[in-house]
């Protein structure tokens, strides 16, 4: 049962565009041949009223913060790694109890050219406005919970294989972003320099090591190592199968408050397809991680001991001293016991054959039996 905020957001909210400036609202949408579907016209409406705003205001930033933030050195960063529902959000709100860490939340994710000059006053009147829960799953929300620094990426440069959950016409162009393999350099360029300034910003804001959490970095291992050698990297793995039903069962649930054009329903291809080119160029770069800067653990593992893995991970990075958070992590484990998982029906036979097939190397890789 959808609440009033729901409707409201999926009808009109502008979503992952809310902090796009204007000057690169109307690039998107010439790009995509102004295709926006009728029933989203006032989404679009909203996005170009905001997209004004967020021109002005990001003016403002740059010559107020812009030297400083420059000048800001990003400590050692430390980026999750995972595919979409293998556990990343569980691990990335387990640290978001330590004190000594920061981490982007979802006003700077959604705002991330003018978050140093809006976020105090404007968080107040866009919190009212997050549901509870997200759609889909019953993972709850608020405006400083800890978000994917992906959405940051994708309002400031569009740079994004999220882009294809609003414009789905033009899925295939934009789905080159997840491995930006096959990308031209100048846009490799704009990306990265997206990316830093936005943990520059952080970095000037909290004065402690970001810690990082977007399923698409599981593929970009070494532009991040090419921006950050220092960088430390976590792996959470899961069951694929589990994976696969997870994602399936979310996904057009997760699209609905950007999109812009209709699309048919998303088909198991894709999800086979993208997860099978994710974790060919995972493998591939993985070797590229200094041994003491990556670590690796079972989704199934965090579940059954989340203060033993995570000792283990503090251990095994070099990060702060992990008996200093035993009791915070303790009474914060407390209040999510009665959290409640997603019931999903199982995959037919022969669909379980192809996922087994395609994705044959993580099930052997991580010791998962293929059925």
């Amino acid at each position: 049962m959808q609440s009033m905020r729901e409707k409201f957001l999926l009808a009109a909210g502008p979503g992952q565009f809310a902090g796009v400036p204007a000057g690169e609202w109307l690039s998107l949408l010439r790009d995509n041949g102004f295709g926006v579907d009728a029933r989203y016209l006032p989404r679009a409406a909203v996005v170009s009223l905001n997209s004004l705003s967020n021109s002005l205001i990001r003016r403002y930033e740059d010559l107020v913060y812009g030297p400083k933030v420059r000048s800001a050195r990003v400590m050692s960063p430390v980026f999750i790694l995972g595919h979409w529902r293998s556990g990343t959000t569980h691990l990335h709100n387990l640290f978001t109890i330590d004190p000594r860490l920061a981490y982007p939340n979802l006003f700077q994710v959604v705002f991330p050219l003018t978050f140093l000059s809006t976020e105090p006053i404007a968080s107040r009147f866009l919190g009212p406005l997050i549901p509870e829960k997200r759609l889909g799953d019953n993972v709850r929300q608020h405006v400083a919970m800890a978000a994917e620094d992906e959405f940051a990426l994708c309002a400031a440069t569009a740079l994004s294989p999220y882009m294809s959950s609003a414009f789905p016409r033009r899925a295939d162009y934009y789905d080159r972003y997840l491995t930006f393999r096959d990308v031209p350099d100048e846009e490799i360029s704009r990306w990265k320099s997206a990316l830093l300034l936005f943990l520059q910003k952080l970095t000037w804001k909290c004065q402690r090591p970001i810690v990082l959490k977007s399923p698409t970095h599981t593929c970009r291992i070494r532009l991040l190592l090419e921006l950050f050698p220092d960088a430390r990297f976590i792996h959470i793995h899961r069951n694929p199968y589990a994976v696969f039903l997870s994602n399936r069962g979310r996904h057009d649930f997760a699209v609905g408050y950007s999109r812009l054009q209709r699309s048919s329903t998303t088909n198991d291809e894709m999800f086979i397809r993208r997860y099978q080119e994710m974790y060919d160029v995972f493998f591939a770069e993985r070797q590229l991680i200094p041994a003491s800067q990556y670590h690796e653990l079972a989704f199934e593992d965090l579940e059954k001991d989340p203060m033993g893995q995570l000792r283990e991970t503090y251990a095994k990075l070099g990060l702060p001293e992990f008996t200093a958070i035993e009791n915070s992590l303790a009474g914060h484990m407390r209040t999510q016991s009665a959290y409640k998982k997603n019931q999903h029906v199982d995959i037919a036979a022969p669909l379980r054959s192809r996922i087994g097939s395609a994705w044959r190397r993580s099930f052997e890789e991580w010791g998962y039996a293929v059925s």
